[in-house]
């Protein structure tokens, strides 16, 4: 896992062919480094060294999260809705013993392709899981939880793992 302030944690991420062998294999390394990770709900591809616009989350057991899309990898996914706007406490694997509160559409709807077939994917999702996505969607074009903080009064040590 890459931590801050490595660059490819703000550069912004490619777009990828969803059926290269590459990047189907760079979909199971995502899911593999997610289940290990406690308390993590999502990973990006920059997190792990690749420039790819590709991630993977499982936000069904976070005591916040309403909707549950599943355990997915989108590959080039991309925000085509957004609603709803509410700030949330949110952490970064990347970026230990900080969280803040960040500002987030609570209703979202993602398009993008699945690894492996480039089948064409949907994503409703709302409260945890639209932040998480969101949060992962940052990571391909850049930016950090802390790009979207105020200043340092919306900045909070990390307490407990069950903080986002």
């Amino acid at each position: 896992m890459i931590g801050a302030p490595h660059p490819l944690l703000s550069a912004m991420a490619e777009s990828v062919d969803p059926t290269d062998p590459d990047v189907v294999a760079a979909a199971a390394d995502l899911l593999a480094t997610l289940r290990t990770e406690a308390s993590t709900m999502g990973l990006a591809a920059p997190q792990i060294g690749l420039s790819w616009r590709l991630i993977a989350f499982d936000a069904q057991l976070h005591p916040r999260s309403r909707s549950w899309a599943g355990e997915l990898v989108v590959a080039n996914p991309r925000l085509a809705r957004a609603s709803h706007w509410d700030h949330g406490r949110e952490g970064c694997a990347s970026i230990a013993g900080l969280t803040a509160d960040v500002l987030r559409a609570t209703r979202i709807t993602v398009l993008g392709h699945l690894p492996g077939t480039g089948e064409a994917v949907t994503i409703e999702a709302d409260a945890f899981e639209a932040r998480c996505i969101q949060h992962q969607l940052d990571h391909l074009d850049g930016l950090l939880f802390l790009d979207r903080v105020p200043g340092a009064l919306s900045l909070h040590r990390r307490l407990h793992s069950c903080d986002a």
